[in-house]
């Protein structure tokens, strides 16, 4: 990664309230240098161009750490891919417990990859689907913190998500500009998966006149023990 977009990477972090070490920004070119390598063998990204990766991956991924409670310990990522935004959250906040979570193998061979290149501890890479994660009694209210990037529907990402987290966590979803009708079709889901809708805040990613929204959603009691229901499902049949 050039010089240029490293100091990008750390003007924009900046500017989301953070300070980046140079230890992490060594680990972030690292990191793009790896994807690029990677997905020349393995779709793992549309988004390649550097500029562009620093901006809309690794700075987007980045804009979940403002909205960690201050106690939370441990943060499940569902349908993390290429590692976003698990992996950007995990080098500015090395103390997290993180669980990155993928249902294609190959995702998992490149993540595995990773973690080993950059001696991170702490991390647990887990191919699964998220139905099936969710009735795992390991997993099952295991987490302080659930999320995703770009993965599904928000009915359909608390059905996923909501299971894993336990009373009193959050889930946070980061989503687009267009995010009303997800949100009105996405209250039943919320309150029988336990949930609570608690914050919906809309900002614009560094550099990018690109709006984006985090959803934060508590949860305030147990999921029932129907949900999530079998793989496929959630995404057939949102909960309405």
């Amino acid at each position: 990664m050039t010089n240029e977009n490293i100091k990008l990477l750390y003007d924009g972090a900046k500017m989301l309230g953070m300070d980046i070490s140079d230890e992490a920004l060594a680990a972030f070119a690292e990191y793009y240098n790896k994807l690029i390598s990677w997905n020349e063998r393995v779709n793992l990204t549309a988004i390649t161009c550097e500029r562009d990766v620093v901006i809309k991956h690794f700075l987007d991924s980045l804009t979940l750490i403002r909205y960690l409670p201050a106690n939370a310990k441990s943060l499940v990522d569902v349908g993390t891919g290429a590692g976003f935004p698990g992996i950007p959250v995990k080098l500015v906040k090395r103390y997290l417990s993180l669980t990155l979570v993928d249902s294609l193998n190959k995702r998992i061979n490149f993540l595995n990859e990773l973690i080993a290149d950059f001696s991170l501890t702490g991390i647990n890479v887990v191919h699964s689907r998220a139905e099936d994660l969710g009735r795992n009694p390991s997993h099952r209210e295991n987490y302080d913190v659930g999320t995703a990037r770009a993965v599904a529907s928000l009915p359909v990402l608390c059905e996923y998500i909501l299971p894993l987290v336990r009373t009193g966590g959050v889930f946070i979803a980061m989503k687009g500009s267009e995010i009303q009708n997800e949100l009105f079709e996405s209250e039943r889901a919320i309150s029988v998966l336990g949930g609570k809708l608690e914050t919906v805040e809309k900002f614009m990613l560094p550099f990018e006149n690109m709006e984006r929204h985090i959803i934060l959603i508590k949860k305030i009691r147990q999921t029932p023990a129907q949900y999530p229901r079998k793989s496929g499902k959630p995404t057939k049949s949102p909960i309405s």
